[in-house]
């Protein structure tokens, strides 16, 4: 068995629709980040998206751990002309309720649809566990990544995965087994 704990990298604060903009986190909680270093598992090797609020994120809950190099395929979604804009400031509602309401192909102008993210995060996870087989994998990601991985686990459609929350320095734990992924625990918060 294969366990992937994926971690939502610290908050920033903003807003707005952030995808591949490359914003600070907020680190400054170092009670609650060490709390999410000792849940985590001790021997796990740490890998992260490449923007810099997943990369502190990832320094700061490693220890000791391996620290993997930063994989862009780890990426948020990239938001395109919807990048840094609060849902209100979007001038053409109609394709931002069909984005959100028929996630799929339908991308905003210049960005990436639902199925092209989880593509590039499935490309990602299985090159990680070809590389760690049966290993466990500490990943700190975005939202939109963790949800694509959370969908396959559950069997869900992604509309009814946007129902989930995922927190900021929380835990979504994922078993890969010879019947598939399972979802061990969903936002948890050590």
């Amino acid at each position: 068995m294969s366990r992937i704990f994926w971690v939502r990298h610290g908050p920033t604060h903003a807003k707005s629709m952030v995808g591949w903009s490359d914003l600070p986190a907020d680190l400054s909680d170092r009670d609650r980040l060490d709390r999410l270093a000792d849940f985590l598992p001790r021997e796990a090797p740490v890998i992260s998206s490449d923007l810099i609020r997943a990369t502190a994120t990832a320094d700061a809950i490693a220890r000791d751990r391996p620290r993997l190099p930063h994989d862009p395929d780890l990426r948020e979604m990239h938001f395109g002309a919807w990048e840094l804009k609060r849902h209100n400031e979007i001038e053409d509602q109609v394709h931002a309720r069909a984005f959100w309401e028929t996630p799929g192909d339908l991308g905003p102008p210049g960005g990436e649809s639902w199925n092209t993210l989880s593509a590039r995060v499935d490309r990602a996870v299985n090159r990680i566990f070809n590389q760690y087989p049966e290993s466990d994998i500490i990943a700190v990601a975005h939202f939109g990544v963790i949800l694509t991985q959370l969908q396959k686990a559950l069997g869900l459609t992604a509309y009814e995965t946007f129902s989930f929350k995922i927190d900021n320095l929380s835990v979504t734990e994922l078993n890969r087994t010879n019947t598939g992924w399972h979802a061990e625990r969903v936002n948890h918060l050590p």
